[in-house]
């Protein structure tokens, strides 16, 4: 009998040893305290820690280092990147980046302690699961659901310019309940793949908001050998308005060519309203009179502005 036990315990000194690492890997990236220290010391485990091998995500959880804080937080509650966030790691434009990661969990898990971070509750796919990012579909159609309609409109436009169709965020759209579906079946029936810039689509979503119908989105302009797009254009009334970020003329070349697209879009009888983008998000009602009143002039409709 002893020297079965003998044979025995000789066998599980032979067996190879998981790492921390190693374990955590095959765990998924991540585990709780009981499981580590089910295969190692409270010692080891803390030297681990103390090395960077293993990295504390919350209390009684340890995740391996190296994935982005969200992913962090995201495996710290044994969640998904969602939303705002996810919006990010698909890099499309948000007006901000959240002050604290959006992470969905699955509907009946209770809350607990763990990282800063915005909290939802709903189904997610084996596929997010896995990767802990919601797909580019869900991240739209969840942005969509919770951002103010302009920045839904900037994230949802950005998005069929990266692949997605407006099939696929209707279906989406329509499959949703709860809080926000109204206006996120809104915003995909309202996008675009020709915007082209965040400002652009806000700019657009003013005038949506505004009842403001004509102008389309990168109307083509010709004339003779000349040819220019614009922001949005109204056909009817000619009138260009273009959304201007921040960027400068890096030469006077390209000074120029500004001057003269001007000059020949106003040459062929297009009125040219610029909008720079602190009017656009600080000063709407203004942008708004300042299209009402031209188009009222172009149209030789009254404008009550005064």
């Amino acid at each position: 009998m002893d020297e079965l036990q003998r044979g025995q315990g000789t066998r599980r000194q032979n067996l190879p040893v998981e790492s921390l690492p190693e374990v955590l890997a095959r765990l998924g990236g991540r585990a709780t305290f009981a499981e580590l220290t089910h295969v190692a010391s409270k010692r080891e485990l803390a030297a681990a820690v103390r090395d960077g091998c293993v990295q504390r995500l919350a209390r009684g959880v340890y995740g391996l280092p190296g994935p982005s804080t969200d992913q962090l937080i995201a495996v710290a509650y044994d969640g998904v990147v969602s939303h705002l966030s996810a919006a990010l790691a698909w890099k499309l434009p948000l007006l901000a980046p959240p002050q604290k990661p959006h992470i969905t969990l699955p509907k009946k898990r209770r809350p607990r302690s763990g990282p800063p971070a915005v909290l939802h509750w709903a189904s997610t796919s084996a596929e997010d699961q896995s990767s802990r990012l919601t797909s580019m579909l869900r991240s739209v159609t969840d942005c969509a659901r919770i951002l103010p309609f302009g920045e839904a409109l900037a994230v949802v436009d950005s998005s069929l310019n990266r692949g997605l169709t407006r099939r696929e965020l209707i279906a989406a759209t329509t499959a949703m309940r709860g809080s926000g579906c109204t206006k996120a079946r809104q915003v995909a029936a309202l996008a675009t793949a020709a915007g082209e810039s965040f400002l652009e689509s806000m700019l657009r979503a003013l005038l949506i908001q505004n009842g403001i119908e004509g102008f389309e989105p990168q109307v083509v302009i010709e004339r003779g050998w000349f040819r220019a797009r614009v922001d949005l254009g109204h056909r009817q009334a000619k009138i260009a308005l273009e959304a201007e970020g921040y960027e400068f003329h890096g030469s006077s070349q390209d000074f120029a060519a500004d001057c003269r697209r001007y000059d020949e879009l106003v040459a062929e009888g297009w009125l040219v309203l610029r909008f720079t983008y602190h009017q656009v998000l600080n000063e709407p009602d203004w942008v708004i009179a300042t299209i009402r009143e031209a188009l009222a002039q172009r149209c030789g409709v009254p404008t009550d502005r005064t």
